[in-house]
């Protein structure tokens, strides 16, 4: 890291000027705009989610300069917003916030005008919903106009909000230095700084953080800069993005250049490893996206690996992906998530959902351009299994769920005070991927979408849209097809595929997989249909040649079929349990969610010693809530008093619902204490039988979180 002399020294690649994204694929060059102009802004008419005037002004830019305080875990210092009020009569700006925001001052400037002193405004703070409040301010008539600017600025702190993360050294992999990061998805952010906390809104930001010494910040920014004599970072994102994707991470932080646009950071004791398994690989993934869906539009792809306390498996802030250390265990599940992200760049974070309502926008977009770029670098069989691995899952949930539960439509609708973080699911996911797969069939030809889509990015980059955005300019695209009435096909109705309930009306055809997919299907036939099935027909099955995938569909099909006869667990138990111990954790979590589903005691010290190793939220909570929900509660209670230390506060009192069936917060509202072992690191006598573990409205605990922790993966 460069110290700064004269100039800045940048710690990330300098950009280069954009390549022309408008470009159209070749044969296309004469299509005239298949929709609106460049101006085009479509607002929606309600974002439920926020508390905030933001159709009244025009954002241009926002600034933060913070001090990282690790022994308080605080963050403090001011927030100045660059606005233009674009509606007449406005006397108040309203931001979305949050109670663990201590709001000190603002004031008021507009820039050029005689009285240049700031001018102190009166403000107040409203209850809006469960995760956030309102900052009303109240802005003095005379100075505010339409069309002219003004400049607010708010000083505050902020501690411990949903956003904020502060891990002890403890918690860190290196267990050496404190550490702390942001995770803004969906609407966290307001608890980071006072916002228009909506994916409608979008605008460039600069920040300034003043750190201690050895502390090293990166921050989701195009340029950055540090000076060492002052301990500070300067970080500019020149590109509009949404509130939720602004991102910070700092601590005992190391990098490895991996490409001429991408490094890998990471903490000391996990750089090599992480540089080892993704190699030259981010380069090479880009290279392909590029092809498909036109220039990367953010000039660095930096990947920043966290520690287990990171709260989903990875977020794909511009600039600098944060991914879960816990995946380096699983390279094919790395590589997946990786390449989530990466696709990210042009579905999600150039073109983005207008509201939470219609999330789908960005994931199923995202994940059917994360299945393009596998199949391209790694061919179609692998990315048929990896989708059969995804489709049985939101089948899975179907089952659990029924058929006509709202959370299975693309576009739900959800009332105020709902948190939008609630409704990521596979539906978001893999429904809104079979819907931009039936889109692509119909288009005649997958090259011929691939035009489209980059086109489609072309077209909305840096701008928030809504489904109607994407199907119109698909049917002015697709003449031929709007002439057809193709929106109206029976059974397949575009109306159909948004608001209804339900499994997808169309699912791509996987068969080009079914060297892959076969055998896992005749194994798991072997042991469903006999008991337990002869060992001479095993042995044509070498799983210890079979991809993570393979045994991952296998374990998740054999865990439908649950509970099994016991002379069954056994043989399966003596057949793969060694094998599995080898493996990484997405089959390991599989293996010991059969051995607890079917009471397989004989294994239980495997899921001791899992539980005792990963302190991961996707990993842990699968696993206590099938203990809680059979018959072994007293071993999820004793495993969770030996390791509560280690956990995250917040996975902590997760885990502690689970278990106890109770809030996390006691009368006062102040967390439940530590619960100390008793000297034989026991649990009390008590053995509590039949526990069912129920599910939540709104997915923080219960089978449904289990699944959609096992089953999404969740990639935001």
């Amino acid at each position: 890291m460069a110290e700064l002399h004269q100039a800045p020294t940048s710690l990330c690649c300098c950009r280069k000027s954009l390549p022309d994204s408008g470009g159209r694929c070749s044969g296309d060059s004469g299509r005239p705009s298949a929709g609106p102009g460049p101006e085009f802004q479509r607002c929606p008419l309600v974002d439920v989610a926020s508390a905030s005037n933001f159709r009244s002004f025009q954002l241009r830019h926002f600034h933060l300069d913070l001090r990282l305080n690790f022994a308080v875990k605080e963050m403090s210092g001011w927030l100045v917003l660059d606005l233009v009020p674009v509606q007449p009569g406005v006397c108040s700006l309203i931001l979305d916030s949050h109670p663990s925001l201590l709001i000190h001052s603002i004031d008021c400037k507009v820039p050029g005008a005689r009285q240049q002193e700031p001018v102190s405004l009166t403000y107040r703070v409203d209850p809006f919903t469960d995760y956030g409040s309102s900052l009303s301010i109240s802005l003095p008539t005379a100075a505010v106009k339409p069309g002219r600017a003004v400049q607010i600025t708010v000083r505050y702190t902020t501690t411990d909000g949903p956003a904020i993360w502060w891990l002890d050294s403890e918690l860190t992999c290196g267990q050496v230095r404190p550490l702390v990061f942001t995770q803004g998805h969906s609407v966290c952010n307001r608890s980071f700084f006072p916002c228009f906390d909506t994916p409608a809104v979008k605008s460039t930001y600069t920040a300034t953080v003043r750190v201690p010494e050895g502390v090293t910040v990166l921050m989701s920014a195009s340029r950055s800069s540090y000076s060492k004599q002052d301990r500070v970072f300067q970080f500019s994102m020149e590109f509009p993005i949404p509130s939720y994707l602004v991102a910070l991470v700092a601590g005992e932080l190391q990098h490895v250049d991996v490409g001429p646009r991408s490094r890998v950071w990471a903490e000391p004791c996990l750089l090599s490893c992480a540089v080892k398994k993704l190699g030259g690989s981010v380069e090479r993934w880009l290279g392909v996206a590029e092809d498909l869906f036109g220039p990367y539009l953010w000039g660095r792809c930096d990947i920043v690996f966290l520690p287990p306390s990171f709260p989903i498996v990875a977020m794909e802030n511009p600039c600098l992906t944060f991914i879960i250390a816990s995946i380096l265990e699983s390279s094919e599940f790395l590589l997946i998530d990786v390449i989530h992200e990466i696709a990210h760049g042009w579905f999600g974070n150039a073109v983005t959902n207008a509201t939470w309502e219609e999330m789908w926008l960005s994931e199923g977009l995202a994940t059917y351009a994360q299945r393009r770029i596998t199949t391209e670098a790694y061919g179609e069989p692998f990315t048929c299994l990896e989708t059969a691995v995804r489709l049985d899952a939101l089948h899975r949930q179907l089952r659990l769920l029924g058929d006509n539960n709202p959370v299975s439509r693309l576009q739900v609708k959800f009332e105020s005070g709902v948190n939008p973080s609630t409704l990521m699911n596979l539906f978001t996911y893999e429904k809104g991927f079979c819907f931009v797969s039936y889109l692509s069939e119909i288009s005649g030809d997958v090259r011929r979408f691939d035009c489209f889509l980059r086109d489609y990015i072309s077209e909305f980059k840096f701008k928030s849209v809504v489904a109607q955005d994407l199907i119109d300019y698909f049917l002015s695209y697709f003449p031929e097809l709007k002439d057809t009435a193709v929106a109206q096909r029976e059974g397949l109705e575009f109306e159909r595929w948004l608001s209804g309930c339900g499994p997808p009306p169309y699912e791509p055809d996987l068969s080009a997989g079914g060297a892959l997919i076969g055998p896992v299907q005749d194994l798991c036939d072997l042991w469903r249909n006999a008991d337990p099935p002869d060992l001479e027909a095993l042995a044509t099955f070498d799983l210890s040649t079979w991809s993570t995938f393979q045994i991952v569909l296998f374990l998740d099909r054999m865990l439908d079929h649950s509970p099994l006869p016991h002379s069954v667990m056994a043989s399966l138990s003596d057949s793969y349990s060694s094998l599995f111990d080898g493996l990484n954790a997405e089959v390991q979590i599989r293996w010991l969610q059969m051995v607890v589903r079917n009471s397989f005691y004989p294994d239980l010290p495997r899921v001791r010693a899992f539980l005792h190793k990963h302190t991961s939220r996707m990993y842990t909570v699968p696993l206590y809530e099938d203990l809680v929900a059979g018959v072994m509660k007293c071993v999820a209670v004793e495993i969770f008093y030996q390791t509560q230390r280690r956990l995250h506060p917040n996975l902590r009192r997760t885990l502690q619902q689970i278990l106890f069936q109770t809030s996390s917060t006691n009368q006062n509202g102040s967390a439940l204490p530590v619960v100390p072992p008793s000297s034989s690191g026991s649990t009390p006598p008590q053995e509590l039988t039949a526990a069912v573990a129920t599910a939540s409205p709104g997915g923080a605990t219960g089978t449904t979180a289990a699944i959609a922790l096992r089953d999404v993966n969740v990639s935001a």
